[in-house]
Parts: structure tokens; C-alpha cells; sequence
């Protein structure tokens, strides 16, 4: 194992120096590789769920793995379609959406593969992008948003129309083309893309997408969407970052300095009033046109931009993107879920939080300054909280799950303390995670009314 520990360090240092790896379908060779990826997924849920023929990973064992190599290296290897199914779409109760089911072996084999890919590309993706990365996540995309994005004017909530589902496959090669200069591990990934899928057993081609359910489709779409990260970075943030502080706000400055004579003069209680209108008047003036401020960053196909400038901007950057997409990665903007949003009057939705830039001149800290104007706050929506109760009420009351009634108390306990606990720590960001507190006096009442003997114990590890 230490062999292949070694190689990916080689080849991450490749990727961070932005040199082209080379002759990579070799390493595929490797036995320690599929070692070190039996290790990362065969504990997973779906390892025992077979995909079109009905391997999983109970026949897992040495001799496999000799038997995929030695396809690999005559170039004999053939993806097997994946088995599709349909799954209710989180978030919109009602709508399902499709997932692909590998077989065992594809599921192996594509985590070398996406080893070997993460440990070079790593190095090269934005910073700025958070989904399916080591040490990133939801959390770190939301702390970006609250401790940097200060002072903002507008947020354009940017999603892309059925991203995975319509990646192209010609664009998708010749970015991976552009890094690897080895043919055979490209059409190894070209057979990976046109492999198809069955749905009720009838065998479909996949003309766009990335593999559904595959280990490797989360890194394939963030190597495609990187393009878009780095338009932004080097095109849009150059543009729309000028100036290093607003200029002073007239209407302010000839109050403070009127206040400021009369308090020279000793007429010190018309100076006070004065100070109580600069109170509600800002210092800096919001209209500098000279000021402006863009930041940028995205989750999987969702993207958030906040922006400090006039609305006509905003829409041209909105409309920017869009072309870009278009054009460059064959992609589109869902028109009803990419929003332009004044954060001081209304919240954005980004990654199921909401989020709003206070304003409240009374809001004051221990010297007298106004302390929140400006500043960032996320906030948990009232509308995740009602469709969290939901489950547990029956006629607009809390109500036993009966489905769980032939589970054993300790189980049942367990089982609501996991859920509420998750929500929760989801949610740890939020300023107003207390709205959380009427989902669990749902909760609490739906568990008492289980009408289990012997609940006492169990009860005062949820209580």
C-alpha cells in the first residue's frame, strides 16, 4: 500500500505544478490500487445492491481483481450498463429523479480511476468550490458566505438546468485531453460514457450525462464545472472588483461636520440631535460608483454570487454567465430557480438556508457603533421546518409513526434522536436555529405516542 500512497503523491504534485500526466493507463495495473479502494467503499450501503447482472461485493476476492487488470491491460475491458431506477427528489415531494446502479466490478474500477483523477486535479479546483471535495462541504460553502461576503447589495442564486444529466460528453473528453496525453486511458473513459443503461431491462445509449449513482460522475462534473469557476475568477471578478473603499457619503459628512461646530460652540443638545439623523444615515456612500465588490461560490450545480453594485449589473453578470454556459460548456440556466435577490429586504435560498444582510441602526455595540449593518446571517426557513414535521402529524397533530411499531424501544428512541440530530447539526450555522425547537415538540409527542411498554429508560436519552 505504501506504493500506491507513493504514486499519488507523485501524481498530485503533477497536479498542482499543472504538468500533464502521462501514460496513466499503466498505474491502472496496479493491484494496491484496488486494494486501497476495496478499503474506501465496500463498507458503503449500495456495495451489496447489484447493478445489471447481480455481482456485489460478497464475491469480492484476489482472483477479480487479476481478472480486471488483465482485461485493462489487453484493452479488453467492457463497462456493463448500468441498471436505472428511480428515486424520490429530495425537496420536491412527488417528483423522482433517476439513479444508475453499477456493478460491482465498474464500482471498483472506477474508484481507481477517480483516485488516481482527484489526486491530480485536486489541486487545480477553485477554492471557491465546495461540493464533493475532501475537507469541504455544505458548511464551508455557507462559512465563505457569512464571514466574507460583508456589505453585499444583491445575490444571484445561480442553478443549472438538469446539470448532470446534459454534461457534454465531446466537451467532458477534450478537458480530460487537455491534462491526459494517454489515448488508452481516454477511451477507457469513453466507454465508460457511451455504456448505457437498462430501465425495465431494455438497454438505453447515454447521448450526454454524467454516469448516474457512479463513484466517478461527482468528479467528472466538478473537472466540468471548474470551467465555470475559473470564467469567473479570471473574466467576471477582475471586472467587477474595483475600488478599495466607498468614498464618504456627503449628506454624513456635512452633518457631522455641522454637529461638530455646534459642539465647539457649546450648543451641545442641537449637536446631540444631529448625531441621533447620523445614526440613520450611512458613512459611506452606497451609490459609489467607483466601489464595486463580487464574490462567487458554488456547490455542485448550484452557484451563488454576491454583489455590490446596482441591479442592471447584477443581470448583465447573470446574463454573462449564462453565455458562457451556453456556449462554452453546452449548458443552461433553469430561468425559474436563478434569482436576483436585494438581501436587505428579502433572503436568498442557498443550499437549503436562507440568507439575508442585516440592517438595524439600533443594533449598537459597547462604543455607541452600529455593529450588524452589513453583515451576513444565515437563517434556518420556516418552510424546511413545517415539511420536517410533517412525517410526524396526522390531521395537523403530532401522531405515532406506526410503520416503527414492531421496532424495539431502544430502536425506536435511536432512531428519532438520529433524525432530530441531524437536522439540527445541519443547521448549526443558523442565528435562529430555535425555530427548530417546535420540530422537536412535535417529535417528542409523535415518540409518547408510540404506546410502548418499558419506554422509560429509552425516553431519557431523547429527554
Amino acid at each position: 500500500m505504501q506504493r500506491a500512497e507513493a504514486l499519488m503523491e507523485i501524481i498530485h504534485e503533477r497536479g498542482k505544478r499543472g504538468f500533464p500526466l502521462e501514460r496513466l493507463y499503466r498505474h491502472l495495473f496496479n493491484p494496491e490500487l484496488y486494494l486501497r479502494a476495496y478499503g474506501k467503499i465496500y463498507r458503503n450501503d449500495g456495495s451489496m445492491t447489484p447493478g445489471s447482472n447481480q455481482e456485489t461485493v460478497d464475491g469480492m476476492s484476489l482472483k477479480k481483481i487479476q481478472t480486471i487488470i488483465d482485461a485493462l491491460r489487453h484493452e479488453r475491458y467492457r463497462w456493463t450498463p448500468v441498471r436505472r431506477v428511480y428515486i424520490e427528489k429530495k425537496g420536491t415531494p412527488g417528483k423522482r429523479r433517476p439513479l444508475g446502479l453499477p456493478s460491482w466490478s465498474d464500482k471498483l474500477l472506477q474508484e481507481v480511476i477517480r483516485s488516481l483523477l482527484e489526486a491530480y486535479y485536486e489541486p487545480q479546483f477553485s477554492d471557491r468550490s465546495h461540493g464533493f471535495r475532501p475537507g469541504k462541504g455544505c458548511h464551508t460553502a455557507l462559512a465563505e458566505v457569512s464571514e466574507s461576503w460583508g456589505g453585499v447589495t444583491w445575490f444571484v442564486e445561480g442553478d443549472i438546468s438538469q446539470c448532470f444529466d446534459r454534461l457534454d460528453h465531446g466537451v467532458l473528453r477534450s478537458i480530460l485531453a487537455e491534462d491526459i496525453h494517454d489515448n488508452r486511458f481516454l477511451r477507457l473513459i469513453d466507454g465508460l460514457f457511451q455504456a448505457g443503461y437498462l430501465e425495465e431491462w431494455r438497454y438505453h445509449e447515454t447521448l450526454s450525462g454524467a454516469p448516474q449513482g457512479g463513484v466517478l460522475s461527482p468528479l467528472l462534473s466538478n473537472i466540468y464545472l471548474d470551467r465555470l469557476d475559473k470564467y469567473v475568477e479570471t473574466t467576471l471578478l477582475p471586472v467587477f472588483n474595483r475600488g478599495a473603499r466607498r468614498k464618504p457619503y456627503l449628506p454624513y459628512m456635512r452633518i457631522h461636520k455641522a454637529a461638530w461646530k455646534l459642539e465647539k460652540r457649546g450648543r451641545r443638545e442641537e449637536a446631540r440631535q444631529l448625531r441621533h439623523q447620523l445614526q440613520r444615515l450611512p458613512s459611506r456612500d452606497p451609490n459609489d460608483s467607483g466601489f464595486r465588490r463580487l464574490h462567487y461560490v458554488r456547490y455542485a450545480d448550484d452557484w451563488l454570487l454576491g454583489f455590490s453594485g446596482t441591479r442592471q449589473e447584477a443581470e448583465n453578470i447573470k446574463g454573462l454567465i449564462g453565455r458562457f454556459l451556453r456556449n462554452h460548456l453546452k449548458l443552461e440556466l433553469s430561468d425559474r430557480k436563478t434569482l436576483i435577490t436585494h438581501g436587505r429586504t428579502r433572503a436568498a435560498r442557498f443550499l437549503g438556508y436562507e440568507i439575508v444582510v442585516h440592517h438595524n441602526d439600533a443594533k449598537r455595540n459597547r462604543h455607541g457603533h452600529r455593529s450588524i449593518n452589513g453583515q451576513i446571517g444565515l437563517k434556518v426557513p420556516m418552510d424546511v421546518v413545517r415539511a420536517k414535521r410533517k412525517p410526524y402529524m396526522r390531521r395537523g397533530k403530532p401522531a405515532a409513526k406506526l410503520e416503527r411499531v414492531h421496532d424495539s424501544n431502544f430502536q425506536i428512541v435511536a432512531r428519532y434522536q438520529a433524525e432530530f440530530r441531524g437536522i439540527a447539526e445541519y443547521y448549526q450555522l443558523a442565528y435562529n436555529r430555535h425555530r427548530l425547537g417546535s420540530l422537536r415538540y412535535v417529535m417528542e409527542r409523535s415518540l409518547g405516542k408510540m404506546n410502548r411498554p418499558g419506554f422509560g429508560r429509552e425516553l431519557r436519552w431523547w429527554l
